[in-house]
C-alpha cells in the first residue's frame, strides 16, 4: 500500500504528511518564526498517525526534507526521521527541498526557481522547467540584478520560496513571476517520496546527513 510519513523542518513551517501511494492523507503543519520544532515535530507526528487511524507498524517508509535550509531545522527533522526509520525497521527516503518546493506551482511554459533566504544576500536556488527536470543545480549564491538574466531573457521564470521578497527587491524584469506565501510543506513530499521508495531509492540510516550546501556558522549573541 506504501504508507509513508513525511517531515519537512527545513525552514520556519513545521511540516508532517502521511500518504498512500503518493496522495497525501493527512496534513498537519504550522509556520512559526520562532522555529519551535523540537517542540511541535512529534507531536504533529502522533496527530497525523492518529488522524489517519493508521498503526505506526503500518507505516512503510520515512521520508525526510534534505535541504538546504536552515541547519538546526535540518538537523531536527533528519534525527526524528532516522529514529523512526531505525525504531520501525522502515527505509529512509530523502527529498530535495528545493524540489518539493516547485512543486508547489504548475506551469506550462518557462522555469520554476525556488529559492530560500539564507544570510543577508544570500539564497538557495535550483532551476526546474516546466516538467520539473532540474536544469540547473542546486546553489549557495548571492543575488544581485544580474542573477538568472539568462533564463529571464529567453522566457517567464517563476520564484517561490522564502526568499521571494528579498529578490523582488533585486531583479526587476518582466519575464520575472514571483509566487508568495509559499514554504516548503509536507504535502509536496507524497509523491517525491513515493517515486524514489517504487525503486527503492533510499539512504543508509547510519550515515545520512542533511544537505546543509555550505558550513554552519555560528553568530555571536547580540546581548
Amino acid at each position: 500500500m506504501a504508507i509513508i510519513l513525511s517531515i519537512e523542518t527545513s525552514t520556519t513551517n513545521c511540516s508532517v504528511s502521511l500518504s498512500s501511494k503518493g496522495e497525501t492523507l493527512v496534513l498537519k503543519e504550522d509556520n512559526n518564526s520562532n522555529y519551535s520544532h523540537a517542540e511541535s515535530l512529534h507531536v504533529f507526528i502522533n496527530e497525523v498517525v492518529k488522524s489517519a487511524k493508521i498503526n505506526r507498524e503500518n507505516i512503510d517508509a520515512i521520508a525526510v526534507s534534505k535541504g538546504p535550509g536552515s541547519y538546526t531545522g535540518l538537523r531536527i527533522g533528519v534525527s526524528a526521521a532516522k529514529g523512526l526509520s531505525y525504531a520501525l525497521g522502515i527505509p529512509l527516503i530523502s527529498v530535495s527541498t528545493l524540489k518539493a518546493l516547485a512543486y508547489q506551482i504548475n506551469v506550462s511554459e518557462g522555469v520554476i526557481v525556488p529559492i530560500l533566504d539564507a544570510r543577508r544576500l544570500e539564497v538557495y536556488s535550483a532551476v526546474y522547467n516546466s516538467s520539473f527536470k532540474q536544469v540547473r543545480t542546486i546553489e549557495a549564491q548571492i543575488l544581485n540584478e544580474h542573477s538568472f538574466h539568462d533564463y529571464l531573457a529567453n522566457g517567464k521564470v517563476f520564484f517561490v520560496g522564502n526568499a521571494v521578497e528579498k529578490t523582488k527587491t533585486l531583479i526587476s524584469h518582466d519575464n520575472a513571476i514571483f509566487v508568495d506565501g509559499k514554504l516548503p510543506s509536507a504535502k509536496e513530499m507524497s509523491v517525491l517520496a513515493y517515486n524514489k521508495y517504487k525503486i527503492s531509492d533510499t539512504e543508509d540510516v547510519a550515515y545520512f546527513e542533511p544537505f546543509y550546501l555550505k558550513d554552519f556558522i555560528a553568530l555571536k549573541s547580540k546581548k
